[in-house]
């Protein structure tokens, strides 16, 4: 469990969305209000994959985004992870009504240090801010494209350098750190579909050490040939249906007295984050189970006062477990479900992240009351489960 005293009162004031509903936290949000799906035929001349629809991000393309200067060997999670960053650094995740109390930014094709030559940064962001950033594998399409180069050139060591940083996992963390001009503690953590959550808790811990005040977190999944093949034969027979998607999302977490000394009223506080694990899926029930309320009872909550459940929606068996944890403590309440899987698919990696997110948009436009519990579940088919509590502002 990680509960931050009084005095780091850690709290979320700024976010943004790269995802298949736009690049822009403004078509996440209506998007998510809207329900519309962003399942789109995929054309077997482009994509050799076993699947005959994904969401993706639509219109990305890294060098018409981020210029052509040092994109030239950038692969797609590095670059939808750079994108995300670029977009919050240069405060486009404002509201109409101006909560986040952040300025207009950068425009798409501009880069520099704070998302843009000249650009407005968000204030109080300097370059002693922290990256925490989930992934699952980094680039698996990176990784095993570069082991190809490796075996079928005349010789080994055949391959282009460049693209070799791409196959380490903190590519990407790395990469938005070096585009951005951020000094701060730079930390990747793979934990599959509950990476959002870790990072939130990596990141609580920086704050709590003193070792970062202000810490960008959250996380990217990419859709690619390779990834689509892994799930195809990694997942169980009763997932097969699930829609893979893609994207990033990514909030600025600090301290209730950053945000204030820089103008932002913040949108979410986080009550507490908490984990477990399950050694299959037959378990996971009562690990999750265990996790919430752990959770709901160290933060004073009662299951009924949970206002909101932004929950996993993991297809198969760890789903059908999700569902079950959840009705064994919360009983017969029964909060409104933000259902982003529905609407963006299933982005593994990013899929917490993308919760987060939902509960962030609604608070941001004034769709939860303020003070309203937001309840955050999580649960990976190697095991980990995890929940956060989210207090909107």
């Amino acid at each position: 469990m990680v509960n931050a005293p009084a005095a780091v009162s850690p709290v979320i004031s700024a976010w943004t969305a790269v995802s298949p509903l736009g690049l822009r936290a403004a078509d996440f949000s209506s998007g998510l209000r809207s329900g519309r799906g962003t399942g789109k035929p995929l054309d077997p001349e482009e994509w050799s994959v076993p699947f005959r629809e994904a969401c993706l991000v639509p219109d990305f393309h890294i060098r018409e985004i981020l210029g052509r200067k040092n994109t030239r060997s950038m692969d797609r999670v590095t670059g939808l992870a750079v994108t995300a960053i670029r977009h919050l650094l240069s405060g486009e995740s404002e509201s109409e009504s101006g909560r986040g109390g952040v300025r207009e930014g950068a425009r798409d094709g501009e880069r520099g240090t704070g998302g843009g030559d000249g650009a407005a940064r968000l204030p109080g962001v300097g370059e002693h801010t922290g990256i925490a950033l989930g992934t699952s594998t980094g680039s698996a399409q990176s990784i095993m494209d570069f082991t190809r180069d490796s075996l079928v050139g005349a010789k080994p060591f055949f391959v282009d350098p460049a693209r070799f940083p791409n196959t380490v996992m903190n590519c990407a963390a790395g990469q938005s750190a070096i585009w951005h001009g951020l000094k701060g503690p730079n930390t990747t953590i793979a934990g599959g579909r509950a990476a959002g959550l870790l990072t939130l808790r990596y990141a609580l811990r920086l704050q709590r050490a003193g070792r970062a005040r202000t810490v960008l977190c959250g996380a990217v999944e990419e859709f690619t040939s390779a990834r689509a093949w892994l799930e195809w034969h990694t997942r169980a027979d009763d997932d097969t249906t699930a829609v893979l998607g893609e994207g990033a999302a990514v909030w600025l977490l600090e301290t209730a007295d950053e945000a204030r000394e820089h103008g932002r009223g913040g949108l979410a506080d986080v009550a507490g984050v908490e984990f477990g694990f399950a050694t299959d899926p037959t378990a996971a029930r009562t690990a999750l189970a265990d996790a919430v309320t752990r959770l709901l009872d160290r933060t004073g909550t009662a299951p009924g006062d949970v206002r909101v459940l932004a929950d996993a929606q993991a297809p198969g068996a760890e789903g059908e477990a999700e569902r079950a944890a959840l009705a064994d403590v919360l009983g017969g309440h029964r909060p409104p479900r933000v259902a982003t899987a529905d609407v963006i698919g299933d982005t593994c990696a990013a899929s917490a992240a993308f919760q987060v997110a939902a509960v962030l948009a609604l608070a941001e436009h004034g769709e939860i009351a303020p003070g309203s519990p937001a309840l955050v579940t999580t649960i990976d088919r190697d095991g980990v489960v995890g929940a956060a509590l989210l207090r909107t502002r």
